[in-house]
């Protein structure tokens, strides 16, 4: 399976298992609950969400290095400060707080299935792929980055 590494961009990763999620959701709809406070907690999680990749494009770009995730061996610069001090991943974690908010939005706990889906295909396919080059192009900076600083959070 190693066609799918660095091949489907994280964005259609999110919206194929978003599909997914309400499929779920659809199709379990008589155990869906809803409840008070939960278009807030969805909201606070979408926010949450959309933040992250934020602050990382952010960071990326004021280190003028690459921002696609298809081709990591374009990285021109190793990013360690701001969002990347906590989180190797902050665009791929901002894009699991808006699946999860998704999820409670449907008020489907089954959906949820998806965020496992979400994060065994991005490490799987995306994340290892990346940290290979990434390791290869920087390094014993890199290799000391990932003992530092945790993969999701």
């Amino acid at each position: 399976m190693k066609f799918l590494e660095l091949k489907v961009p994280p964005v259609i990763v999110v919206a194929i298992v978003a599909g997914l999620m309400w499929l779920t959701a659809h199709y379990t709809a008589e155990f869906n609950a809803f409840y008070v406070g939960q278009r807030a907690a969805a909201i606070f999680l979408l926010v949450l969400g959309v933040l992250l990749p934020l602050l990382g494009v952010m960071s990326f770009r004021r280190a003028k290095t690459t921002v696609d995730p298809r081709d990591p061996n374009k990285s021109t610069e190793l990013v360690t400060t701001g969002i990347y001090q906590r989180t190797r991943n902050p665009m791929y974690l901002g894009f699991f707080f808006v699946l999860m908010a998704w999820g409670v939005f449907l008020g489907s706990v089954f959906s949820l299935w998806g965020l496992v889906l979400y994060v065994a295909y991005m490490s799987k396919f995306q994340i290892q792929p990346e940290e290979r080059a990434l390791t290869k192009a920087f390094g014993e900076a890199y290799k000391s980055y990932c003992r530092e600083t945790g993969r999701w959070w």
